[in-house]
């Protein structure tokens, strides 16, 4: 189905846009694509029409109206958007600037970028850094965002590429891939952990690959073999907790997902013996000057080689639905792009 907005530049009236409103009484949420009317978008000083989004694990979550994440009903999910400003209330932003948003509460407690337009506070908008299209931005958006968080982490804990080896879990998915592309591009030699193909993390840069069932430890010591100078972790539960009892003398391990389990269970001993450091990654508070320093590391020095080849498919609003189910049950690879 085709844009509801004019190509002349026009305010429009209405827009297109993923819908999750609430179901009957003990049934799920439902969803469906819907015109609304512009009128309906939230407060903010910057209007902008979005060109592509972005589809996140956290998405999926808030489009079945999952409390956690949708704050509340009726909602529209994406936590990514790129798109050029129709209309701006703020001295920094003009109409006519190629922008991104990503992070904050879009998409959580703020209609998201699913929709042909959203409405946000000035202070989300971040410009569209030379080096990216609006396109690449949202191949690298959230996912690739919170990988250089979990780098730019491990650099200021002075993990450095002479340190030994680094393990990427959940390899294959957005953050995963991107972190093994990333932390390849910075001279580090990754392990790459995945329950897919292993060829597609090589391809991305690890020097090797494990399996789930290797990278688990169902023993109970404390500790395991030093083996790793940091991580990236996107998975949690057993699989962080065997990374932590394995990881060197000081060092760093950072953190950013629970598919595996929001449950971390060990002993002290991996901080208290070892002085391992494990750092918590939450992109969508980052403050302002980080998220602008990491965004224009990330379209220059630390972009990943190849990076269209991230783009695993691209949907539209209405291809949303299918690649939801795709990504909650675990059958997504790389990053899906939504062309608004």
């Amino acid at each position: 189905m085709s844009s509801t907005l004019s190509p002349s530049g026009a305010i429009p009236h209405e827009f297109r846009a993923l819908y999750v409103q609430a179901g009957p009484p003990g049934q799920p949420a439902a969803t469906a694509v819907t015109t609304l009317p512009a009128a309906r978008l939230p407060p903010g000083e910057v209007l902008v029409r979005v060109r592509y989004s972005g589809l996140n694990y956290k998405d999926a979550l808030a489009a079945r109206g999952h409390p956690g994440v949708a704050k509340r009903l009726p909602h529209i999910p994406g936590v990514d958007a790129a798109g050029i400003v129709l209309e701006s209330s703020a001295a920094n932003v003009t109409p006519g600037q190629e922008v991104v948003v990503s992070g904050y509460e879009l998409g959580a407690g703020h209609w998201g970028g699913f929709s042909e337009l959203i409405r946000v506070p000035a202070e989300w908008v971040v410009p569209l850094p030379a080096g990216l299209t609006l396109r690449t931005a949202m191949i690298l958006g959230t996912a690739g965002f919170t990988a250089a968080l979990s780098i730019s982490a491990l650099i200021h804990m002075g993990i450095t590429p002479e340190r030994g080896e680094i393990v990427v879990t959940g390899a294959n998915g957005g953050v995963g891939s991107l972190a093994t592309a990333l932390l390849a591009k910075l001279g580090y030699a990754v392990v790459a952990v995945t329950g897919k193909d292993p060829s597609l993390a090589l391809a991305r840069g690890a020097r090797r690959v494990l399996t789930r069932e290797q990278i688990i430890d169902q023993s109970d010591k404390p500790l395991l073999k030093s083996t790793w100078a940091g991580g990236v972790d996107c998975v949690g539960g057993k699989t962080l907790a065997s990374i932590l009892r394995g990881t060197q003398q000081r060092g760093c391990v950072t953190a950013c997902g629970l598919v595996g389990g929001a449950e971390l269970s060990l002993t002290v001993y991996p901080f208290i013996l070892r002085g391992v450091s494990l750092v918590g990654i939450d992109a969508s508070l980052t403050p302002r000057a980080e998220r602008l320093e990491l965004w224009q590391k990330m379209a220059a020095s630390w972009r990943p080689e190849n990076l269209e080849s991230f783009a695993s498919r691209t949907v539209s609003l209405d291809g949303l639905p299918e690649q939801i189910e795709k990504i909650l049950r675990g059958e997504t690879v790389g990053r899906v792009v939504v062309e608004v």
